[in-house]
């Protein structure tokens, strides 16, 4: 089996995890090869030399599957490295919430031993499509979690003009809003009481983020409808973020987003459901009396 195997950067207090991750596939006669940053960041600041077959550089990848060690951040960029190849990815957690890399360290030989034995589920992922006239990022307009449009400074809210399927929605005025996917409710969009939707789920919603208006609520919307979005900003520009990736635009232009035409594959334990990572992540049901 060719597994490609995608780091984060900042993981000095976690390579005993990283160790133990790199032997397990050893054990198990894996192709293993590494992505060039990470590869880096093995020999340089760790000190680091595991056996492998090879460095990722350059699409395409002749991998079967990806692992990415970190948390969601470090998911969040696989995915944009994996860009539209075939390859399903497992997210193995050294960060904190982690509802993406959900695969804690206690659970690594396990899960592994699973992969290989190919016990394992697949889920399709939505993602999101931006569309401008002129690029606006570098060769990936794709988000997993969502497109954010953001105020750029800190005095004055901005004028979001929104329309579905060239149907006017209405005019947010608020620091800014957020297009979510199913996988992006329990994201950015959950921090602005957006509602949480489960990753199967045929819908994006539409969270502003502190409207100047009580009565603008979140709104959920089908996957299939075609966002048009024009800003106003006594600044004359505001961002545009792709799952944290952003970027500055001048106000005026006006842009899509909609469902992308191909989406991100995840690999889920069989033991691993959505509902028991919201019990866990976000402690429902727990009471922090009971010690």
């Amino acid at each position: 089996m060719k597994i490609g195997i995608f780091g984060s950067e900042h993981q000095v207090e976690k390579q005993l995890i990283i160790k133990r991750l790199f032997e397990k596939l050893q054990a198990l006669e894996a192709d293993v090869f590494v992505d060039y940053t990470f590869h880096s960041y093995l020999a340089g600041c760790l000190n680091y030399s595991p056996s492998i077959n090879g460095i990722l550089r350059e699409e395409p990848f002749d991998l079967d599957l990806a692992l990415s060690i970190g948390g969601d951040g470090t998911f969040l960029r696989t995915i944009a490295r994996i860009n539209k190849q075939d390859i399903p990815i497992l997210g193995i957690n050294t960060g904190r919430l982690g509802f993406l890399a959900d695969i804690g360290s206690n659970e690594i030989e396990e899960a592994l031993e699973e992969l290989f034995k190919n016990y394992y589920k697949i889920e399709e992922r939505t993602l999101l499509a931006l569309q401008t006239k002129e690029p606006v990022f570098k060769g990936y307009n794709y988000a997993l979690n969502e497109v954010a449009i953001l105020k750029r400074d800190t005095s004055s809210m901005i004028t979001i003009h929104t329309f579905l399927n060239e149907e006017y929605l209405t005019s947010y005025q608020a620091d800014g809003l957020v297009i979510a996917t199913p996988t992006g409710s329990t994201a950015y969009s959950m921090s602005v009481n957006g509602p949480i939707i489960v990753p199967q789920n045929n819908s994006l919603v539409l969270s502003p983020v502190a409207p100047h208006s009580l009565n603008v609520r979140p709104l959920v919307i089908p996957d299939s409808s075609e966002i048009t979005l024009s800003v106003e900003s006594r600044s004359g520009n505001f961002l545009i973020a792709l799952d944290g990736r952003s970027e500055i635009c001048p106000t005026g232009m006006t842009f899509q987003v909609k469902k992308a035409d191909y989406g991100a594959k995840v690999i889920k334990r069989y033991n691993h459901t959505f509902y028991q990572t919201l019990r866990e992540k976000l402690m429902w049901g727990a009471d922090t009396r009971m010690k």
